[in-house]
């Protein structure tokens, strides 16, 4: 799992990860809220956390796959909440991707933060998209706990994976059409057990 998320070069799904030797490498978790559970998470994985401040999670929401534009507030309570709700999301993610029954608890945490009005999304008169004014952190987590719903509900549902490292539980959606990703990244996890296939066969041979 990676220390810190930062600015990807290019607008696009997805973000740039940054490895424990300093290598950033893009990962695209295939859904807005397992972007979010890329910020830290319960347990043992608190030491990845990088919502600390209300302000962390406005540049998270620049970085997620959301479209430009969002003018965004949030308070300390809020931010509470999204840590709470994102815990959540990462436990019910990964007992998704192994097969085991989701808890009722995470669930209902997921559906009560659903339950808020979401982001506003608003036509302009020259025919673009922006983003209704007003925006809080708890139509932010609305609209991120709804974009669960329709993740664990929907046609990509049993297609929620864990990376197939051993040292890596970076969470994704595998979109592709033979259903064989593996790896967050080939650039990162993928590579690394390419390298260690390679020297165990040097080592056989």
């Amino acid at each position: 799992m990676s220390e810190r998320a930062t600015e990807p070069p290019e607008r696009s799904p997805g973000l740039t990860l940054v490895s424990y030797d300093g290598k950033p490498y893009r990962f695209d978790p295939g859904a807005l809220c397992l972007e979010l559970v890329t910020t830290g998470g319960p347990g043992a994985f608190a030491r990845y956390e990088v919502l600390h401040e209300p302000a962390d999670l406005v540049a998270w929401a620049a970085r997620s796959r959301l479209p430009d534009g969002l003018d965004l507030t949030v308070s300390g309570a809020e931010l509470e909440r999204v840590r709470a709700v994102r815990d959540a999301l990462f436990l019910l993610a990964a007992d998704r991707a192994h097969g085991r029954p989701l808890d009722a608890g995470h669930v209902e945490v997921v559906n009560a933060a659903a339950a808020a009005p979401p982001l506003v999304a608003r036509l302009l008169a020259d025919g673009t998209r922006a983003w209704a004014p007003g925006a809080t952190g708890t139509g932010l987590l609305s609209t991120v706990a709804r974009d669960a719903v329709d993740l664990f509900t929907g046609p990509y549902a049993e297609r929620v994976r864990e990376c197939g490292a051993h040292d890596c539980y970076l969470l994704f959606v595998d979109t592709s059409r033979p259903g064989r990703r593996r790896w967050c990244a080939m650039e990162h996890c993928g590579n690394r057990a390419k390298v260690r296939a390679h020297r165990a066969r040097g080592r056989t041979a």
